[in-house]
């Protein structure tokens, strides 16, 4: 999917493999994902569509820049499934990337300039099945993360 504010911009489905950048985009306030060779294109991921970065992930935070030894802004990671959060609320931004250790940062949030490629779509990418039916999360990264730790099964844990 691809945030509300990047409607206007033109925009195709992601695939298995694309190369992905993190980018601002002309005309609107969101960050998001733009396919290596052709920068102008929004690419959408679907929830559950998995990713691979270059770099560890980074992300704007208010800190990052006024202490960067603390590592304000770095997630220490560099694979990433979508989701989307607060579907409730229509007025705010709803494309974020869950990390193994079940933080979720928005994708308006990502450091301009990252490198990603798609590892997987998820199962019902043929077609929209079950998109509809994706569980709204809040975005509190505490309970969230605590939910995560509890769901995890012992055997890949």
């Amino acid at each position: 999917m691809c945030d509300y504010s990047l409607h206007g911009v033109l925009n195709r489905p992601a695939r298995v493999g694309d190369k992905l950048l993190s980018t601002n985009f002309a005309n609107s306030f969101t960050r998001g994902f733009t396919a290596v060779e052709d920068p102008k294109v929004a690419v959408c991921l679907r929830p559950g569509t998995e990713l691979a970065f270059e770099r560890d992930v980074e992300f704007e935070h208010v800190f990052r820049r006024l202490v960067p030894r603390l590592g304000f802004g770095k997630t220490g990671e560099r694979v990433a499934r979508f989701r989307q959060v607060n579907m409730d609320r229509p007025d705010t931004h709803h494309d974020a990337l869950e990390f193994p250790d079940g933080k979720i940062v928005l994708v308006t949030r990502l450091c301009p300039g990252q490198l990603a490629t798609v590892l997987q779509l998820p199962a019902d990418a043929a077609g929209d099945q079950g998109h509809d039916a994706q569980e709204s999360v809040p975005y509190d990264e505490e309970a969230f993360a605590e939910s995560i730790a509890q769901q995890r099964d012992p055997l890949t844990a």
